[in-house]
């Protein structure tokens, strides 16, 4: 099976690099701990010092938090409304004319995030296998300093409906077998056997258990294959005649479950975006634990 074209290699991208339509995005954010007793699971800090230390030539920085997210929301990283979108996306230099490269340092999850945004507004985007880590270690060239970012343009949303739910939603969900809820933390935390950042221990009941971390090659940071994804998903019950419900902590590392599965030709996919950072706060809500 053959990754498809969501997905761009690093030998990809630098036989592209120049091109006057390519746009390429660092979109790292780091989730810095908090001081004991702190009500927020953790501090988003934007990755501007490491793409400012070395960075993808011509690449522009994207700060998820600062600028395309929901910053009056209490869970971090909610998806803003469309014309914020709009505003943020266009200073930045792109539109669905455009082609797309996201990557992020450390994990894929923060470019996979940015790329289901996109498709959410009509914009189909890549995302880079293995990201800065692994063109990193191939000495691929690297530029430093401060984003010089690319000419701003006009960028018209064409919203697809369906891409992100709510608690409500979720809660309909739970219980239908119609629907399979899957939960991309690790399976200390899907069990509810370690303390979570985020409030009460456990999943959202009935929800299966897909580690986001498991769908990654943690030598060089790339994605596993179509093969193995499917066997894993699959050994969970996720079927595609189901619609699947992907959470996570924050509606970040669920992203790259919904990459995979949208390669494997999944078509009945979402995100709950408030996650647990919403769920396991809310005690109106119920919880599940082994």
């Amino acid at each position: 099976m053959t990754q498809p074209a969501s997905l761009i290699t690093t030998e990809q991208l630098a036989a592209m690099l120049g091109a006057p339509d390519l746009r390429v995005y660092d979109c790292t954010t780091y989730n810095e701990p908090v001081p004991h007793g702190s009500d927020v699971p953790y501090i988003a800090v934007p990755g501007d010092k490491t793409f400012e230390a070395g960075h993808i030539p011509g690449a522009d920085f994207l700060d998820l938090q600062g600028e395309f997210s929901d910053t009056s929301a209490r869970p971090l990283f909610m998806m803003p409304d469309a014309a914020r979108l709009e505003t943020a996306f266009g200073r930045h230099g792109l539109d669905a004319s455009k082609t797309v490269v996201l990557y992020s340092i450390g994990t894929m999850m923060w470019a996979t995030r940015f790329w289901w945004m996109l498709r959410s507004l009509g914009v189909d985007a890549h995302v880079l296998d293995g990201g800065f880590d692994k063109w990193k270690a191939e000495g691929r060239p690297i530029e430093t300093g401060t984003p010089k970012g690319y000419p701003a343009t006009t960028f018209e949303a064409a919203p697809r409906a369906g891409f992100f739910v709510d608690k409500s939603t979720v809660m309909a969900g739970i219980g239908d077998p119609a629907t399979v809820i899957v939960n991309a933390l690790g399976p200390q935390f899907h069990r509810g056997l370690e303390p979570s950042r985020y409030g009460r221990s456990g999943r959202i009941p009935g929800s299966v258990n897909v580690p986001a971390a498991t769908l990654v090659n943690p030598a060089d940071k790339t994605l596993t294959t179509l093969a193995d994804a499917e066997a894993k998903f699959a050994a969970q019950g996720i079927t595609r005649d189901k619609t699947v419900v992907c959470y996570c902590g924050g509606g970040i590392s669920a992203t790259i479950d919904l990459f995979l599965l949208t390669q494997l030709g999944y078509d009945k996919l979402t995100l709950y975006d408030g996650s647990m950072g919403e769920w396991a706060r809310d005690p109106a809500l119920p919880i599940e634990t082994d």
